[in-house]
């Protein structure tokens, strides 16, 4: 099995670095291992940590439409470039926290996505350069209000409420370009979508090289590289379940986010 590098904040309220062993201990180390992170003497419990997402980005870039069937039922051709936006870090949560249904919106989809997480800095880097770039994997699920999405023309408001960013719950080393992501709802065996990462319009060394001539990436961010089709409706009460073979899995449930009071 892959080594798994994951972010925890234990019962005393300190947050770690640290590669989780198959017993659930965690072997914690003295910094991101993206910043070459050392192994140290201390390892927790399983009942002495909670389990965070795996990083914390300065910011979070994602892709739209770079699967071709996806572009396709949103009714709209590939992009003949990759469509970059933003999420803020406040959207990301981790694996087993609730995503908020927020009152503004009466349509919020889900997202199955496979995420890079950048290891050193990046600018105006080729594709060759982007590679070596990319320090880790990881689960995301890029939760879209999607009436807020067509009503706004622009894409800011429905991408960034909080909890809207679900990611973990760890990041591995390497990944096989023929994994399969899928995306699975409640307790349905079927998945909801389904899709082989290799069949991504532009890869992932592109699409990184493509970011740093835009925008200087740095270590910790992550990029989320695009949804297949299938993406639907959540409602209050759904369990989403995202897997990547080579990964693992996320599973958020849906709560309702309460309106501010006014008095």
């Amino acid at each position: 099995m892959a080594q798994r590098y994951v972010r925890i904040k234990t019962t005393k309220g300190q947050t770690y670095y640290g590669l989780l062993q198959l017993s659930r201990n965690i072997q914690v180390l003295d910094a991101p291992p993206w910043l070459l992170g050392q192994s140290t003497d201390l390892e927790l419990g399983p009942d002495e940590y909670q389990l965070l997402a795996p990083c914390a980005p300065s910011k979070i870039i994602a892709v739209g439409k770079n699967y071709s069937d996806h572009a396709a039922e949103m009714g709209t051709p590939v992009p003949e470039e990759p469509l970059i936006f933003l999420k803020p870090p406040t959207a990301v949560i981790a694996d087993g926290r609730e995503i908020k249904y927020p009152p503004q919106s009466q349509h919020v989809d889900y997202e199955g996505e496979l995420a890079l997480v950048i290891g050193e800095r990046a600018c105006d880097c080729t594709p060759q350069q982007a590679q070596n770039k990319i320090w880790g994997y990881t689960i995301a699920n890029d939760v879209t209000a999607r009436d807020l999405q067509r009503k706004d023309g622009q894409w800011t408001r429905a991408k960034s409420f909080d909890t809207f960013c679900p990611l973990g719950p760890w990041i591995v080393r390497e990944i096989s370009a023929g994994a399969r992501l899928q995306t699975f709802l409640n307790d349905q065996r079927e998945p909801v979508q389904s899709a082989l990462i290799n069949q991504m319009v532009f890869p992932p060394e592109v699409l990184v090289s493509y970011i740093s001539q835009v925008m200087t990436l740095l270590p910790g961010d992550v990029i989320l590289t695009g949804t297949p089709q299938g993406v639907g409706s959540m409602q209050v009460g759904d369990r989403v379940r995202i897997e990547i073979e080579g990964i693992g899995q996320l599973e958020n449930t849906v709560i309702v986010r309460p309106p501010i009071k006014t008095s």
